[in-house]
């Protein structure tokens, strides 16, 4: 098949979707995302809300965290300028997102910084640490809080901080909410005394169980430890760093409350967007305007944005075979964009379900490699890897704002050689694509004649009615919309682009520390209104300049935009919150019906208090039966060597580790009575797996782990993954129970490559995932990675390799999680609050739910 035959067929089936109107009926589900706006710019085009992400199965956890806190979603720790470091999880091996950090980490190790990690795996970094906490997994948060505890006890708070940038009056200011903490046994009684020394008691009380006594017993970590960890932290002051990102946060029920009470502890140390200590991500962060703006769409996606998640961080994706069977809905046109949901989500056999069902018209895969996804395909797409294709980027690496410039190195080489290709299928191998031109392309051929109002939108800036060339896109942004780059060009003597094709990139601020407090411009301020809480509005705000991901807009009664807000006396950015403040107490979580997780907060059963239950970890030790041989599975770990095994064709990667074995200790392996090498059965509520065992003391007991980065496998022996890394597999299926069995792990064969006959290794790991249940947490969205399991000796009729699933189990796993929820609408009849953050943003008509659609569950508070 040529590219124009299957071109022609996708464009002839998305332009019939939204000729129907079926502007939900498109969908871009997106793994590892391409350039920045690049492709929600083109949703948006069609109009469609159709972004979809791997989101919820990564970062959203932590992402709630941290929204609740500042409004931006992730941190960018200043590791490099850190006297005190704490991580929780293995950032210095765990990929692609901490691989500067692991050089910042080290730089200021060398420098004296001291560092602490949590993890309760004995990892490269932990074992490079000076601290090591493993605590039972699912009591981090209240691990969290004890260090809150020592530096509220001891007088470690930075007070100054904490009167100006949180949200303190607002909770001082209401009352029912004062006398809820005291009917909840949180407060012995009302604050005392008004104002902050009122608020710094309430903080006193609140905290005051949480001792690092306590913790010893929930979390069964030292409490001497605990302490000195506390004191670091609070010796550190201003220049203390931090980061979770996957691993508690991922991992639990309630995971996005590890975010809330880490970044806890920035706020009492004053250590927010200071040198040393944790920015938001957005201060590092810049993203051109580009060439032209479409409207937002004007539709609402019920399927990726369903209404018992309004507050998920972001799209609840690995819920999509469960969702569009509940809604009874179908997908025209479904694109996975390096993405591979069958191996990379839990419950993959209901993705298999889902592929090859009618509820997916057409799949299209774009992907530069195979994947057990792509076998399912329609279509399966070759798009380039980094050396062969465009892209501009802006990554937070360190206390800095630029940009980054990517070029096809082929492409480029032939344009030097004086041969200028039309597009770069012609530069590339086997006719690969880069993906910004193939969405070109395809909206060109979209809306042929421009009927539909996408192909203005893609056509070219210098040639009117024309469509647009890569360079031209690139081009127009580097002349129009990077402050500084056309003159910092023109003193070279170069055009904007051609500065950026020599330099590959620009910086455009050196230090981006406290953008919170920079005062806001004098023009800005004039008109401006000042709302009683100190907000600051104004008619007509200044155009926007950086497009990164960003919170709001914030809007008053008569609909004018918040561009600050009043700290004593002065205007100043403040935070894209409600409040403009950190938000100690977060209104959103109690106005959108989760109030008793509006504060810090980790669920205490002692004195009479009742265990919380929709932020009690479902690994939580007192909800194991240890009885019946159940252990915690930690599965969201890669092997140090795997850090981008994903991409498949690592071979050398393969060569140094090429199974995943079960971690236990052991006093574990003892009593079930096995040794490193042998064969374990590891049983969750819907299957099992057969793998082998690793025994080792870099575990804690109680808990055993496997990594997610391996157990590839193919259908057929010439295709459908790497051969490198991938077993060939049988699969049988009986209704709703599926079964794998490997037919053999790798083997040397023939190719190009020389090296493919000198495969020596047979094992290419167990595929884990598929016995995973869906477990979506209620208010991030987040699938809750960790598992409870019975780990038992294998039996003599058990294979490696094999694995076992009964997809209606999953079911009734989805339809039992389902219940924490508490849907939408919220407060303003809404389906979401319209300051979060959200990909591919729609208007703010489709904001808008009928109250009467949705009736709100009993019990609701």
């Amino acid at each position: 098949m040529e590219w124009d035959e299957a071109l022609d067929d996708i464009a002839a089936r998305v332009r019939a979707a939204l000729q129907a109107g079926r502007k939900d009926a498109v969908m871009y589900h997106v793994g590892r995302p391409g350039e920045d706006l690049f492709t929600e710019r083109v949703l948006q085009t069609w109009g469609v809300d159709g972004h979809n992400s791997h989101t919820n199965i990564c970062s959203s956890g932590a992402r709630v965290g941290y929204a609740a806190w500042m409004g931006i979603d992730r941190p960018a720790p200043d590791h490099a300028h850190a006297r005190f470091i704490l991580l929780l999880s293995s950032h210095l091996e765990a990929g692609h997102y901490f691989n500067p950090h692991a050089q910042r980490i080290m730089e200021a190790k060398e420098a004296g910084t001291r560092m602490a990690v949590v993890d309760p795996r004995l990892s490269n970094t932990a074992a490079a640490a000076d601290y090591w906490l493993s605590p039972w997994p699912g009591t981090e948060a209240g691990m969290l809080l004890a260090l809150a505890h020592v530096l509220v006890d001891e007088g470690l708070v930075n007070t100054g901080f904490v009167r100006r940038w949180v949200n303190w009056r607002q909770l001082m200011a209401d009352e029912a909410y004062l006398e809820r903490l005291v009917e909840e046994g949180r407060l012995p009684q009302a604050p005392p005394a008004e104002g902050f020394e009122g608020f710094l008691w309430l903080l006193r009380e609140l905290y005051r169980p949480y001792t690092p006594e306590w913790a010893a017993g929930e979390c069964g970590v030292e409490p001497g430890v605990l302490r000195a960890v506390a004191r670091e932290i609070g010796r550190a002051g201003t220049a203390f760093a931090s980061h979770v990102w996957r691993g508690a946060s991922a991992g639990h029920l309630g995971g996005w409350m590890v975010a809330r009470n880490l970044f806890f502890l920035h706020v009492l140390t004053g250590s927010v967007g200071t040198r040393g200590g944790c920015l938001p991500n957005a201060s590092a962060k810049f993203v051109p305007r580009p060439p032209s703006h479409p409207y937002p769409p004007s539709v609402w996606n019920e399927v990726a944005w369903p209404r018992e998640y309004p507050l998920a961080h972001f799209e609840v994706s690995f819920l999509l075979p469960h969702l569009l069977e509940r809604q009874d809905q179908r997908i025209d046109v479904y694109f996975t964009r390096v993405y591979n949901p069958v191996w990379t989500n839990p419950d993959g056999f209901s993705w298999i379900e889902m592929l090859t069902s009618d509820r997916i018209g057409l799949h299209v895969a774009l992907t530069p490699t195979w994947s057990e996804t792509a076998q399912y395909a329609d279509y399966v797409l070759p798009m380039g890897l980094a050396p062969e294709r465009h892209d501009l980027h802006s990554y937070e690496t360190h206390a800095a704002r630029w940009i980054g410039f990517r070029q096809p190195v082929r492409r480029v080489a032939m344009e030097r050689l004086g041969r200028v290709p039309a597009d770069t299928r012609e530069a590339n191998p086997g006719e690969v694509w880069e993906e910004n031109e193939f969405w070109i392309e395809l909206s060109w051929r979209i809306d042929p004649d421009g009927s539909l109002g996408i192909r203005r939108h893609h056509e070219s800036p210098y040639r009117l009615g024309e469509k647009i060339r890569i360079d031209e896109y690139y081009r127009w942004i580097f002349e129009n919309s990077v402050p500084g780059l056309p003159e910092a060009a023109r003193r070279e003597g170069l055009e904007p682009l051609e500065y950026m094709r020599r330099h590959g990139a620009f910086q455009l601020d050196a230090e981006v520390y406290e953008e919170h407090a920079r005062p806001v411009p004098p023009e800005v301020l004039e008109g401006a209104r000042v709302s009683e809480d100190g907000g600051v509005y104004v008619e007509d705000p200044p155009p926007k300049e950086n497009f990164r991901p960003y919170p709001g807009p914030f809007l008053d009664e008569a609909g004018r935009t918040r561009v600050g807000v009043m700290v004593e006396g002065q205007a100043v950015m403040g935070f894209p919150t409600p409040s403009g403040l950190l938000e100690f107490y977060s209104t959103t979580l109690k106005e959108w019906g989760w109030p008793e997780y509006a504060l810090p907060v980790y669920p205490l059963d002692e004195a009479g208090r009742q265990r919380m239950p929709e932020i009690t970890s479902q690994v939580h030790h007192a909800r194991i039966r240890w009885e019946a041989s159940e252990m915690i599975l930690l599965p969201t770990f890669r092997l140090p060597t795997l850090i981008h095994t994903r991409t498949n064709g690592a071979k050398w990667l393969y060569e140094t580790a090429h199974h995943n074995p079960v971690w236990i200790h052991p006093r574990d392996a003892a009593r079930i009575g096995v040794q490193t090498g042998d064969l374990v059965r590891v049983e969750t509520e819907i299957g099992h797996l057969v793998d082998r065992v690793w025994v080792t003391e870099a575990i804690r007991p109680g808990v055993v782990a496997c990594s997610h980065h391996l157990g590839r496998w193919r259908l057929n022996e010439e295709s459908g993954s790497d051969r490198w890394n991938s077993a060939l597999v049988r699969l049988d299926r009986e209704g709703s129970r599926w079964r794998m069995d490997q037919v053999h792990g790798a083997t040397p064969f023939d190719s190009a490559d020389p090296d493919s006959r000198r495969i020596w290794w047979r094992e290419a790991g167990v595929h884990q995932n598929l016995i995973f249940p869906v477990q979506p947490d209620p208010i991030s969205g987040a699938h809750c990675w960790h598992v409870r399991v019975r780990v038992t000796r294998a039996a003599a009729s058990d294979r490696y390799g094999e694995v076992a699933v009964d997809t209606a189990r999953s079911r009734a796993a989805f339809q039992r999680w389902l219940k924490l929820t508490r849907p939408g609408p919220g407060p303003d009849g809404t389906r979401r609050p319209y300051w979060l953050m959200r990909p591919l943003k729609p208007s703010r008509e489709a904001y808008q739910m009928l109250p009467e659609a949705v009736p709100r569950p009993a019990g609701r508070p």
